[in-house]
């Protein structure tokens, strides 16, 4: 199955991807719940490199403005942004180079992220354009608003399936979208994956 008609996408049988005629099928949550928790290989640092030039981590991280310098970080991604979340806003970095974008989330199941999948992923993407761009993506822990940003910026800027995200994600450090998230992960990657085919069955 060719996403978008760019990229081949390999049979990763081990992490549990569903195929139907040989094409890939969205996972259902628990499974992917199930390859979270069984796929530990990550760490649970202030912040650690999860992808080129993409690191997630927590509140602590991003208000330390030393170890941002001494990896480079030239955009922060702050996924819990807001007066009653890591309020530290454009303000915070005034000082240095860094450019910042907020988004005022929620960690909880009943939060809408998705509105946020697209100006994330497109500030991310930006970010990397540069290249000596390096981005933080940060939370309170670094373990769910921020990982779902990451998620979907893989999925929709580097044509990567939800499960091939996660794969890439989990390999580098530990994290755990609240169901409520994975849900909305799941239903971008059906969609995204849903056009692949239109337009790969357009062509043939």
């Amino acid at each position: 199955f060719d996403r978008g008609g760019q990229r081949h996408v390999p049979r990763p049988e081990q992490w549990g991807v569903l195929w139907t005629n040989g094409r890939y099928e969205t996972p259902p949550a628990a499974e992917l719940h199930r390859l979270m928790w069984t796929k530990k290989g990550g760490s649970n640092n202030h912040l650690d490199e999860v992808y080129p030039g993409i690191y997630i981590g927590d509140m602590y991280a991003a208000k330390d403005k030393r170890a941002l310098q001494s990896h480079m970080i030239t955009h922060v991604l702050n996924a819990a942004d807001g007066k009653f979340n890591v309020n530290t806003g454009a303000s915070f970095y005034r000082d240095t180079r860094i450019t910042y974008f907020g988004v005022e989330a929620f960690d909880m199941p009943s939060f809408n992220l998705s509105p946020f999948f697209y100006p994330a992923a497109n500030f991310i993407k930006r970010a990397l354009s540069s290249p000596t761009g390096k981005v933080l993506v940060h939370c309170a822990m670094g373990l769910s608003r921020s990982s779902s940003l990451v998620l979907a910026y893989l999925m929709i800027h580097e044509n990567l399936t939800l499960v091939q995200a996660l794969k890439a994600v989990s390999e580098n450090r530990n994290v755990c979208p609240n169901q409520g998230f994975l849900e909305q992960l799941r239903a971008l990657d059906m969609k995204l994956n849903c056009g692949a085919a239109s337009r790969q069955n357009g062509h043939t």
